[in-house]
């Protein structure tokens, strides 16, 4: 009974989580609308925040203990949980921005990976390439919750479009293995993990009440990375690029709903031939 109750949602619980998905993703489209070059990391964090604050809701990442941003803003070399602050975007930055909201005591989550425009044409080329790829496998991911038994089978499906990509483009993408996905509800991260690589357990059971933040990070490079001295900052060793892209899912008994996109999914899952079904 403990598993049922901490991973799995009543429909009326689900329902409670649409609007923190929406907050969350207005917030990061406030910050998408606003980079360009010479626009500080710190002033994408306070647009985001005038979005949650603007909605009613509260940024869950200032509710991690010693954290007092709304966002993770990832520049480059970094792949996540950057903290916000001084520095300057400049032409041909990859950015990643993860945020989230709370409201009512339901959560939120999700990140983009943006190039800012400009820069050198081909360091951009393959940083708008690593995004591309890091956002495909997330759908792919999101595509194989829709048919998995098992948890386990997205991070099979995320991997695997890594795998293609990799082979496509005759270059090397890391996958960052200490850095998962996660359930989500109640509290931002919950149970269960979500592998974004192949595991041989594949886990929990995927029905109905389940909710995932489903989140992979791509380095245009090895998978090995670092923290900061800011004991925050995840950087990688060989100064590759990174790419991050996240989406919070619910399944229901009529399918699933991408909590943090407004069309449910609709327009990404089409290519998979899937049609997300709003929560009743």
């Amino acid at each position: 009974m403990g598993l049922r109750r901490s991973l799995y949602k009543t429909p009326a619980q689900l329902r409670a989580m649409v609007e923190p998905g929406l907050i969350t993703a207005a917030a990061l489209d406030a910050v998408r609308a606003l980079i360009a070059p010479g626009v500080t990391t710190g002033e994408l964090d306070a647009a985001a925040s005038a979005v949650i604050t603007a909605r009613g809701a509260e940024s869950n990442f200032q509710l991690v203990r010693g954290y007092r941003h709304t966002t993770c803003v990832s520049v480059n070399d970094q792949v996540v949980h950057g903290i916000p602050g001084d520095r300057v975007l400049e032409p041909g930055d990859i950015v990643s921005i993860d945020a989230g909201a709370q409201l009512r005591g339901w959560n939120g989550d999700s990140a983009i990976t943006i190039v800012v425009p400009g820069g050198d044409p081909v360091v951009t080329a393959a940083r708008e390439r690593l995004s591309e790829v890091t956002r495909g496998s997330l759908w792919a991911g999101v595509a194989a919750l829709a048919s998995a038994r098992r948890v386990g089978e997205i991070g099979d499906a995320v991997q695997g479009y890594i795998e293609r990509a990799a082979a496509e483009d005759g270059r090397e993408y890391g996958i960052l293995r200490d850095y998962v996905g996660h359930g989500i509800g109640r509290k931002m991260h919950e149970g269960p993990t979500v592998f974004n690589y192949r595991v041989a357990d594949l886990g929990p059971e995927v029905r109905p009440g389940l909710c995932l933040a489903i989140e992979p990070m791509v380095t245009a490079g090895s998978e090995a990375t670092f923290v900061e001295d800011d004991d925050w900052t995840v950087t990688t060793v060989d100064g590759s690029d990174g790419s991050h892209w996240e989406h919070s899912v619910a399944v229901h008994e009529g399918g699933i709903w991408v909590l943090t996109a407004p069309d449910g999914g609709a327009a990404d899952l089409a290519p998979f031939h899937i049609t997300p079904t709003p929560l009743a």
